[in-house]
């Protein structure tokens, strides 16, 4: 195993840098609390294992020179690299970030607003209805062998038909990808929180009028509460609808990134 990787050293280190940069932006292994010797590790097994794969002819006129790997081209392939395995990871990012933003759009209502906390998956400070939601789509992406998929489907798929002079010749297709993947972002959460906003507004508006109609009741006082168990009830009967979208999701978006992927290789050849 060592002798083919001294062997093969440049290569090596290309494919590293993208299984690495893939492994520092991916949910879940980016948390600060997963040690960066067992990334760099599991970086390097994944190298080694995707290296026979790899397609770099177009490298060749860098690699075959006795030089090559110490020249400046050869750093800007290797930053190129890393900045492809960042592109995959950043999307994936995004997928997850829906979730998330789906449980910051009903939290409010429920009043779990001013209930944020430190999440360690999205690494920001998110109200607990949006680390709920990140849980469980994580939860349901390990489940359904989704990590499996994007390693072997996605990084090794993205070694064979992608590489640094393909991704600059097709940066504009790829800038407009990741425009409409922030675009499906906020429609996929809005799609997941509006039956629990609309139920909840509903709430509110009858809460309103009892309340005027009776003010010695002190109905705006006690819905909180009502609105709280409501709303996870809401989220209880949905729950099987909302692991169904979750692996829809991921379906849909692995599968539009692998078309692009072979979209920009296949279209500058």
């Amino acid at each position: 195993m060592l002798d083919e990787i001294v062997s093969k050293a440049p290569l090596f280190l290309l494919v590293s840098a993208r299984c690495a940069a893939l492994l520092f932006t991916l949910p879940l292994f980016s948390m600060r609390t997963v040690p960066k010797a067992a990334k760099i590790a599991l970086a390097g097994y994944m190298a080694f294992f995707l290296m026979g794969s790899a397609d770099y002819s177009a490298y060749g006129a860098v690699l075959s020179v006795e030089d090559g790997a110490f020249s400046l081209y050869y750093i800007m392939l290797l930053a190129g690299e890393a900045l492809i395995g960042v592109i995959i990871g950043f999307f994936v990012s995004m997928i997850f970030a829906a979730f998330s933003t789906a449980g910051q759009f009903f939290a409010f209502q429920m009043g779990f607003s001013a209930a944020s906390a430190y999440d360690a998956l999205s690494q920001v400070e998110n109200p607990l209805m949006g680390q709920y939601l990140n849980l469980i789509a994580m939860l349901v992406f390990m489940q359904t062998q989704w990590f499996q998929k994007l390693f072997l489907k996605g990084l090794a798929g993205s070694l064979t038909s992608l590489n640094v002079f393909e991704l600059v010749s097709g940066r504009e297709r790829l800038v407009s990808f990741l425009l409409k993947g922030l675009s499906n972002l906020f429609a996929d959460a809005l799609l997941i929180a509006l039956p629990i906003m609309g139920t909840l507004l509903l709430i509110t508006v009858c809460t309103g009028l009892l309340s005027k109609a009776a003010p010695q009741m002190n109905l705006l006082s006690e819905g909180f509460p009502i609105m709280i168990l409501l709303a996870f009830l809401i989220i209880w009967l949905l729950f099987p609808s909302l692991c169904d979208f979750f692996i829809e999701s991921f379906s849909t978006g692995i599968d539009e990134l692998m078309q692009v992927i072979s979209d920009i290789g296949g279209g500058s050849q």
